[in-house]
């Protein structure tokens, strides 16, 4: 069992991830999604390593960054949960409105 699970929209945003990068090169887009994933599955151990962003939401979601890619999930639901994985460039009220969609 992997320990972990992704919202469908978070998923989404993995493709998208994977799309855009991999117009320049494929080989960079598989490195950054199993970066993700790995960083992803480090979490089941330790889902208490992320921090708060209480800027971004109120609920008891946790946050990690993964090179340029904000990571959204809930530590304390089973199997661990992946709301969003979100450029951490984007403009914060955007991100905000995205994990609202996503309760």
């Amino acid at each position: 069992m992997k320990g972990y699970d992704f919202h469908p929209e978070a998923l989404a945003d993995l493709d998208e991830i994977w799309e855009y990068i991999a117009l320049d090169n494929l080989d960079a887009a598989d490195r950054m999604i199993a970066e993700i994933l790995a960083a992803v599955r480090n979490l089941v151990s330790f889902p208490g390593v992320g921090h708060r962003r209480p800027d971004l939401t109120s609920r008891p979601l946790r946050f990690i960054v993964v090179r340029e890619y904000l990571i959204a999930y809930a530590p304390d639901e089973m199997p661990l949960w992946v709301v969003a994985v979100i450029h951490g460039r984007r403009n914060p009220r955007v991100m905000a409105s995205i994990l609202r969609g996503r309760e």
